[in-house]
């Protein structure tokens, strides 16, 4: 099996140099870029084509939260593991709600972030053993429940197909409608959710059910 390719995220040099050692010492674990902020991620991404990032919360220009709506909208079968400090569940949810399929603490042993890789890797998502998983998913549960939020089949169509990426003349052609129905859809959708871009209509696909980590 072919070496899976990682690229790390993080402001700090010293932690990611740490973080690549450890990687670079597991077994069919090849780390492939780097990356200081989510700008500078977003474009190692399109160059060295990994299969997962492992991405922070908190960094400069654009932090993980913002970034991470984008890569799942690009690309919509990238692993995304977020390693942070914010130690609760709502931060969990929210980072799962915004598009990540794992969330692990930097206080967590080396290990527990190679089982993360390897666990997302087989397709499963991975909350870190600190935090409570049945709280998680009843924090996402709740959010989704208080957003008071009701979107219509077609309106749940076009938004899966936005967060995955498509563009509106390939929804038109794949739904059999016309461009100017998508274009009044996505507009409805940015006023409904009060999204201000693509990014935003991603994360609410995520907040509401309407695409899934798995």
């Amino acid at each position: 099996m072919a070496d899976y390719r990682v690229l790390l995220v993080d402001d700090h040099q010293v932690l990611r140099e740490g973080l690549k050692a450890l990687l670079q010492n597991a077994n069919g674990i090849m780390v492939v870029g780097e990356a200081e902020d989510g700008r500078q991620a977003l474009d190692e991404c399109r160059t060295t084509v990994p299969d997962l990032v492992v991405l922070d919360l908190n960094m400069p220009v654009m932090d993980g939260l913002s970034t991470l709506p984008l890569m799942r909208r690009r690309w919509p079968q990238l692993r995304i593991l977020t390693l942070t400090s914010r130690v609760t569940e709502q931060n969990a949810a929210e980072a799962l709600d915004a598009g990540a399929d794992g969330y692990v603490l930097k206080r967590s042993p080396g290990e527990v972030l190679i089982r993360a890789i390897h666990t997302l890797r087989a397709g499963k998502p991975f909350i870190d053993g600190q935090l409570d998983p049945a709280q998680v998913a009843a924090l996402r549960k709740e959010g989704t429940e208080q957003s008071g939020i009701t979107l219509t089949e077609r309106e749940r169509q076009i938004l899966k197909l936005v967060a995955e990426g498509s563009r509106n003349r390939d929804i038109a052609e794949l739904l059999r409608i016309s461009l100017k129905t998508v274009e009044t859809h996505r507009l409805n959708l940015m006023k409904k959710l009060d999204a201000h871009n693509g990014a935003d209509l991603t994360q609410w696909a995520f907040k509401l059910g309407v695409c899934r980590n798995e």
